[in-house]
């Protein structure tokens, strides 16, 4: 068992590198773009419902996700729009399942939270806080007992430190040697109230006090949580047991897209302060540019190709047909 706090390594150079990289800024830039969309659409009434938007935290998704291989596993939160893009999760689709179209994921019936796309290894997103620890560790679990080498990532808010489901899940995870990776983003607030008012202790004092190798790491840095993420990834597939992963992170928006006037729980400045200084697209933009692996002309060209691409997505899923009423029944198991 560890406690410890990791920074990413010197770049090499390689071709294979710089590819890597670009990669992992289109894709945070597709995040944050389709985030935007979200948002538009909510506005413009042309959603039901609410979403929670996962622009600020897109290093943690995509540095992670960077790290599996599509037939591992992940399960998401509410705010997992993000989560589900970095798996491998096409926009159109996900558009159409927030309008509630029959295209959509889940045929229209899940909706912005409980997005699923097993064929990305995506076991689905959750609205219950805490709610898919418990599918995470029996994916870990039939994977290892099936001999695969199937890894199973966990994503959740600091806000599911409170449920007690968790820490059951975790002991079991320790005492079986189970493949999964327990990935705390903590964005500061458990919806409207800073987490140090809800939460005692220390966060990777609970996994450290059940044996479970803990670490810590700055959420807004890509190449810093792909890297750590790759190592817990690799110790997980040979067996040696689950992990536990603390990204300090930061939500933009409010809790939800409706939370527009947060000046009551936290400042303007302080968004600012994170929007300015330690967003992940700029961090890791800077260091392209630094590393001569892109300039500004070519950053800002991927960004439009991104912006295209997401428009198009929410015009297919507008254009798309709702589900068929005698559909109402179907596909649904509780």
């Amino acid at each position: 068992m560890t406690t410890a706090t990791s920074k990413p390594e010197v770049g090499r150079g390689t071709v294979a590198e710089k590819e890597k990289w670009l990669r992992a800024y289109r894709q945070m830039v597709s995040i944050r773009l389709f985030e935007e969309q979200v948002n538009e659409v909510y506005t413009r009434a042309l959603m039901p419902g609410l979403a929670h938007l996962y622009s600020g935290e897109e290093a943690v998704a995509v540095g992670i996700c960077e790290a599996l291989r599509i037939d591992d596993y992940i399960t998401s939160t509410h705010r997992g729009h993000g989560h589900c893009l970095a798996k491998g999760a096409s926009p159109d689709r996900m558009f159409a399942e927030l309008l509630g179209k029959e295209a959509g994921y889940c045929r229209g019936k899940g909706g912005s939270m409980h997005i699923a796309d097993p064929a990305t290894g995506n076991l689905g997103a959750n609205a219950i806080v805490g709610g898919s620890v418990g599918i995470a560790t029996g994916a870990a679990f039939a994977a290892k007992n099936l001999g695969t080498d199937r890894v199973a990532i966990c994503f959740f808010g600091e806000g599911a430190l409170g449920q007690g489901s968790l820490y059951e899940v975790m002991n079991l995870a320790q005492l079986w040697k189970l493949p999964v990776i327990y990935v705390c983003e903590n964005n500061l607030y458990n919806e409207y109230t800073r987490y140090q008012e809800t939460t005692a202790g220390t966060i990777l004092g609970r996994a450290t006090a059940f044996g479970i190798e803990a670490m810590s790491v700055d959420g807004q840095d890509v190449r810093a949580v792909n890297e750590v993420a790759t190592r817990l990834v690799k110790r997980a597939r040979a067996g040696v047991g689950p992990a536990f992963l603390q990204c300090d992170t930061y939500r933009y928006s409010g809790h939800h897209v409706g939370d527009i006037n947060r000046e009551y729980y936290r400042s303007k400045q302080e968004e600012q302060l994170w929007k300015t200084d330690r967003d992940p697209i700029l961090v890791l933009a800077k260091w392209l540019i630094d590393q001569s692996y892109a300039d500004a002309a070519s950053l800002d060209r991927i960004t439009a190709e991104v912006r295209a691409t997401m428009e198009s997505a929410v015009k297919f899923a507008i254009a798309a047909p709702y589900p068929n009423v005698d559909e109402v029944e179907k596909h649904v198991y509780a």
